[in-house]
């Protein structure tokens, strides 16, 4: 019996400034990549958003990102894979606190935008990251892009890791997503996006835009919660999978 985790980015408001619709999507997922404020978010955000995420019972994450709040943590930064590296741990730090409060507890980590772009091409920045955040918790699950340099990274840290693949996003014949703003990057279409996952987790494969198929390990699908119609795809989605009779269920 195939069982797949649900998975969206959130917690990514700040202040007075609302992105996408949290308490909706916690309603769907069981996986939430929740901000720790250097891309987006901030510690009301953060506390909402975990204490929500318990109460639903639904995993929570730490999705730590660039500092870069005016480009919501999708410019690229030159850093040394040791700056990366504490980076990592003080944003994990301070959602491990939060979640704390909330009466839950962080089960797992995933790189946010520019930074795990550049992590998915690059395998050492890739390792700098996740041994760091093995230092604080090495029971941390991985959240890596599929069949990249990530997830031979978690495996040479013999961590425990989940396999991403993305509901919304298009792939480029490497098995790295194309990057937003290139023809095909986004699948708006929430049928379309339905039934190519649903192709994916049932061939245990990455589709790309050219139609290679890179077979590899499947255990959880991404959506991301600050798209416009993301409440709504991620239902289409877990529809469509338990139609299939896929186990949706968390890490």
């Amino acid at each position: 019996m195939t069982r797949i985790d649900l998975n969206a980015d959130m917690g990514e408001s700040f202040g007075p400034w609302t992105m996408g619709d949290d308490a909706a999507l916690l309603e769907v997922v069981t996986s939430a990549n929740i901000a720790c404020g250097f891309h987006a978010g901030d510690w009301d955000t953060m506390a909402a958003t975990m204490a929500r995420a318990v109460d639903r019972g639904v995993g929570i994450g730490a999705h730590p990102g660039f500092p870069d709040l005016q480009g919501f943590g999708r410019r690229q930064m030159k850093m040394d894979p040791a700056s990366v590296g504490r980076l990592v741990q003080y944003q994990l730090g301070a959602a491990q606190a939060m979640a704390r409060a909330a009466g839950g507890h962080v089960r797992h980590l995933k790189l946010h935008g520019a930074l795990s772009n550049m992590a998915s091409a690059d395998g050492e920045l890739a390792r700098a990251a996740y041994a760091a955040a093995l230092e604080v918790d090495p029971d941390l699950v991985l959240m890596v892009l599929a069949a990249t340099p990530m997830e031979d990274a978690a495996k040479a840290l013999g961590a425990s890791y989940a396999a991403e693949i993305f509901a919304d996003r298009g792939y480029a014949e490497d098995g790295t997503l194309i990057p937003r703003g290139q023809p095909g990057a986004m699948i708006t279409d929430s049928e379309v996006a339905a039934a190519r996952i649903s192709d994916m987790v049932r061939d245990g494969a990455i589709l790309t835009a050219g139609g290679r198929r890179i077979e590899t390990r499947i255990d959880t699908v991404c959506l991301h919660g600050d798209e416009p119609s993301a409440v709504a795809a991620a239902r289409v989605l877990r529809a469509r999978l338990e139609a299939d009779g896929v186990v949706i269920a968390p890490l």
